[in-house]
């Protein structure tokens, strides 16, 4: 592959990504066979058909040659924990003994820096490995593990977001703010909010290991940075739901908890959203909060099921999350395989589709990132993975009986893991290659 003084490249491969949901819309995505994709200075300048575009490149550029590969825009992850990373596929009986058990003794190791660099280095490695491109994560409690995992990001020039997690009761002394306090937040969103692709997301880590003062201080801090993120948990599970109502008596639900205090509006993202009704669904997309889906964590913990036909019904906004390390597996295409398998459980269904648009433009839109990341519309910035369906003997037997692009999204869902990802791309710079 050659470039071009004007900094252009060239990619031929089948190419597909999103415009709306496939959902609630028959015409949702573009999709070229045989496709090319423009990159100039890190954005999209162009996707199509590649005979209507070849002619355009600038002399000397000739394509990146991934014939037989499906680009598609990278993987967004909505819900996970960096620090989590080494303490993934411990054995625990449900959510609460777990976190007193693994959770709290790992995030403690984060207050030397030089371990949270580590673990942030591999972390984004990983990640990277699986084709995600942008994630939306937790750090622990201590300052130094948030600037350990941006000046790692900043360092790959990646576009993510995170943020200092915020918790002054139930829980140990060595991971507790001062009460009512949010600790060097605000030093942190100046420090790191919109710094290259950096952005910051205000992180309580769910109601019950907050005071109502700590809940209160953190919708003052969103009111005051009012395009940072919001993220936390809601209704993971049923032992935390009935926590949860003995500590807030006046609360309708788990979610109003949030409500009441300010913490719903656009680019809050609320992870798992297992257990909530109707009206909970209502009230999301009514302040244009999120759900971030996570089903590997929530079928490895045993908390439930979630109910895609119901939140689709009060249209709120869907993602997908790994957890990690609740979760099972960094792959977004692993995490596809256990939605689908959730929502049939549920009595509802999920294409294969809706499974890659919720990846990728249904997560840039939940977060707010819509025309940023999560599509190949000209001006967007040119993260993408290139997915190899022939990556295992049983993914290639398979994808060569193929009658429609359903058949190979829904193969690669369902077969695929780390090895169908053949390259990853951030702002049209290779940061994965896989071994051949």
């Amino acid at each position: 592959m050659s470039t071009a003084p004007n900094n252009v490249q060239a990619y031929r491969a089948s190419l597909l990504h999103f415009h709306a949901d496939p959902a609630f819309d028959s015409d949702a995505y573009a999709w070229h066979e045989d496709g090319l994709l423009v990159v100039e200075d890190g954005r999209v300048k162009a996707a199509g058909d590649y005979a209507a575009l070849v002619g355009t490149l600038p002399p000397g550029v000739a394509p990146h040659d991934y014939r037989g590969q499906l680009i598609t825009p990278g993987f967004i992850d909505t819900h996970l924990h960096y620090p989590q990373t080494d303490m993934i596929a411990s054995p625990s009986p449900g959510l609460l003994p777990w976190l007193e058990t693994y959770t709290f003794p790992t995030e403690r190791r984060f207050e030397d820096p030089a371990h949270a660099r580590a673990t942030a280095e591999f972390f984004l490695d990983e990640l990277l490995r699986c084709g995600t491109t942008t994630a939306v994560v937790y750090c622990t409690v201590h300052p130094q593990s948030v600037d350990a995992f941006f000046e790692a990001s900043e360092a790959r020039n990646l576009r993510m977001v995170a943020g200092k997690v915020l918790m002054d009761r139930h829980c140990p002394d060595f991971l507790r703010d001062l009460e009512g306090g949010v600790g060097a937040s605000a030093d942190l969103i100046e420090k790191w909010h919109k710094r290259g692709r950096q952005l910051y997301a205000i992180t309580p880590r769910f109601a019950p290991t907050s005071t109502d003062a700590q809940l209160r201080a953190t919708a003052e801090l969103a009111q005051a940075y009012p395009d940072t993120f919001i993220q936390t948990h809601v209704s993971e599970n049923r032992d935390e739901c009935k926590w949860v109502g003995e500590l807030h008596p006046q609360a309708r639900s788990y979610l109003d908890v949030y409500e009441r205090f300010g913490l719903m509006r656009p680019r809050a993202l609320f992870g798992h959203c297992i257990w909530l009704d109707d009206e909970d669904f209502a009230r999301m997309a009514a302040t244009g909060s999120a759900a971030a889906v996570c089903p590997t964590s929530n079928l490895f913990l045993g908390s439930g099921l979630f109910d895609f036909e119901k939140a689709d019904s009060a249209r709120t906004q869907l993602a997908l999350g790994t957890d990690v390390g609740a979760g099972t597996s960094f792959s977004m295409l692993q995490t596809m395989n256990e939605a689908y398998k959730v929502a049939r459980l549920k009595g509802s269904y999920l294409p294969a589709a809706r499974m890659f648009y919720l990846a990728t433009l249904g997560a840039a839109r939940a977060m707010g990132l819509e025309g940023t990341v999560g599509s190949f519309r000209p001006g967007t910035e040119a993260d993408f993975v290139v997915l190899d369906p022939s990556c295992t003997p049983l993914l290639a037997r398979r994808t060569k009986q193929l009658d429609s692009l359903e058949e190979l999204l829904f193969a690669l869902a369902l077969l695929g893991d780390d090895r169908a990802i053949r390259a990853t791309y951030s702002a049209g710079r290779q940061v994965h290659a896989r071994d051949a």
